[in-house]
């Protein structure tokens, strides 16, 4: 075992890099190639792997640090080598020493080749900064290093746009690394010779590109080309080398995950054009799995970058205030023509099912439904309610079971308030409400409507019979005015009048929960001993899983089934 210190390999630049994300943590054990940070330039970000096998000792730099060629990023116990903690670096030195000692022994030995070397490198400088004869040239994939083939996923040009010199005009992506490929000089995009998910290697012809001036310069172009080529194999550290090496990104996306990506748009399989946007392939990926245009994405990372953090902000913003039509990435629905199968009507929705249509939707599509099925032996408060209706009777009041739900789930929301509450618009808090006022769901010929019980935990069963019985008739009338049906923090839809066994009811937003009631049933029940028929009311309570446990729902079912099963309860 030795230790041995992990620095900063070739990064194509003297420059300092930001140290963007530290991936080990001192104690760890890494393998060889493992990601031990991740740097970013002003362009592009890198991966950095670790050299060999071991365990980290110590680490040399943190997240926000600035480095460059040669600085230390780790001290590492390397597995199964021997030796002085220092050797390895002090063999280093030496080997440096010794090359510096013959590269000045070089120098004084051939001024001569220097100085042509020299003036070599002038020219190419002159050539490169010189600008290229005007006409129309074939851009090519610039030198992509190791990578033999990788994959288009984004075209930011279409055919006929203007670009600037060092625009991005595509981006690649291999099995390691995204790369903005960038345009080598300013001009009109004639042709586009690839599309997204084309496969493209160093020197594949990417576009036409008419620049300034007249005459065709294609030749030029694929002479340019293979010099390039040439040079870039007689010279591994050239500068395209460089940028290839600085584009790893920070993450490495599989091809698994590439299959799985969300098929790409026509408009952007055509090229259409889309915003320049720093953001790493893993941020890529998420962002077409997604659907997201990264575009529309604020950034909030160093440099302007786009983190995943950033992505799933825009999409909790878009699922909390959804588009009007459509929903939340709802397909668009082909019109059918129903008079092609046989005779049709038209009937235009009044403004009652419009609007109710349209909440309904938005609860819907905004709220995570769950839907806990309980059940409540009401035989003896059956027989109570009929027992009292007769004596109420020259009051004029006459108890439903509805009434009794009401008190009982008024009980029941004190017991659980969480159940009366609802979530804050940015999802951070609960607005916890110290009232409880319960909507009623009333079945009209023109639509339901649902108005609300106020302070229904403050009022006695005879009160709230009266009051349902004059919403009722309002609704019925068509006299309900928007204050009747405002501010309920709970509801309750009943259909035992109507039959059915269990459903599930629609969570009626801002509210968190709603119970649906169905058709009471005689069953029989085993009392220990023997069957005895029993009376049974079926429950059905949806709630807003953001904020209900599936627990607290069952606690708050079971609850009210007690309180439904003797009355007296509530009195407690």
């Amino acid at each position: 075992m030795s230790k041995e210190t992990i620095r900063v390999p070739d990064i194509g630049s003297s420059d300092p890099v930001d140290v963007i994300e530290v991936s080990v943590k001192k104690g760890d054990s890494v393998e060889a190639e493992d990601t031990i940070v991740v740097l970013e330039s002003d362009k592009a970000s890198l991966e950095v792997p670790c050299p060999k096998a071991g365990k980290v000792l110590e680490l040399k730099v943190k997240t926000g640090d600035q480095v460059k060629e040669g600085d230390p990023l780790l001290d590492l116990d390397v597995a199964g080598e021997d030796g002085g903690d220092d050797s390895g670096d002090e063999a280093g030195d030496d080997e440096s020493k010794g090359e510096a000692s013959d590269e000045e022994a070089s120098d004084k030995e051939a001024p001569d080749q220097q100085d042509d070397a020299d003036d070599a490198d002038q020219q190419d400088d002159e050539s490169a900064a010189k600008p290229a004869a005007g006409g129309t040239r074939t851009v090519a994939a610039p030198d992509l290093g190791d990578i033999d083939a990788a994959e288009i996923i984004e075209i930011n040009v279409a055919e006929g746009d203007s670009v600037e010199a060092e625009q991005t005009i595509l981006v690649i992506e291999s099995d390691k690394a995204s790369l903005e490929v960038p345009s080598p000089e300013a001009g009109t995009v004639k042709k586009l010779l690839v599309k997204v998910g084309d496969k493209i290697g160093t020197g594949t012809d990417l576009m036409e590109l008419e620049t300034a001036g007249g005459g065709d310069a294609s030749a030029q172009s694929a002479s340019d080309k293979g010099a390039s080529e040439k040079e870039s194999g007689e010279k591994g550290g050239s500068e395209k080398a460089a940028r290839s090496r600085k584009s790893d990104l920070d993450e490495k996306p599989s091809e698994a995950g590439r299959q799985s990506a969300a098929p790409e748009t026509p408009e952007r399989s055509q090229g259409k054009p889309s915003a320049s946007v720093h953001a790493g392939p893993a941020v890529r990926k998420l962002a077409r799995e997604t659907g997201i245009d990264l575009a529309d994405v604020p950034p909030s990372g160093p440099k302007d970058r786009i983190l995943k953090e950033d992505v799933h902000a825009l999409i909790k913003r878009r699922l909390e205030n959804p588009p009007a039509a459509g929903g939340a990435g709802a397909p668009d629905l082909p019109e059918i023509d129903f008079s092609e199968f046989g005779p049709v009507e038209r009937q235009e929705l009044n403004k009652l099912r419009k609007v109710a249509a349209k909440n309904l939707h938005r609860s819907w599509i905004t709220i995570p439904h769950v839907t806990q099925f309980d059940e409540a032996d009401i035989t003896e408060l059956e027989a109570f309610r009929k027992s009292q209706n007769k004596a109420l009777e020259k009051e004029g009041v006459k108890l439903t079971m509805l009434a009794f739900l009401v008190k009982a789930c008024a009980n029941a929301l004190r017991e659980f308030p969480r159940f009366n509450s609802s979530l804050e618009l940015g999802g951070e808090a609960l607005i916890m409400k110290d009232y409880v006022h319960i909507g009623i769901a009333v079945d009209t010929p023109n639509g339901l409507v649902v108005p609300v019980i106020r302070d229904a935990d403050k009022k006695g069963l005879k009160d709230i019979a009266l009051e349902m019985g004059e919403l009722a008739g309002k609704a019925r009338d068509r006299k309900l005015s928007p204050a009747d049906m405002k501010g309920a923090t709970f509801s309750i839809s009943s259909l035992g009048g109507i039959g059915g066994t269990a459903f599930t009811p629609i969570v009626n937003w801002p509210e968190v929960a709603i119970l649906g009631v169905s058709r009471s049933d005689t069953k029989p029940v085993w009392d220990g001993q023997t069957f005895q028929p029993r009376l049974t009311l079926p429950l059905s309570l949806s709630y807003d899983h953001r904020v209900i446990d599936g627990a607290d729902a069952a606690r708050f079912t079971s609850y009210l089934s007690q309180l439904l099963s003797d009355m007296r309860r509530a009195l407690l």
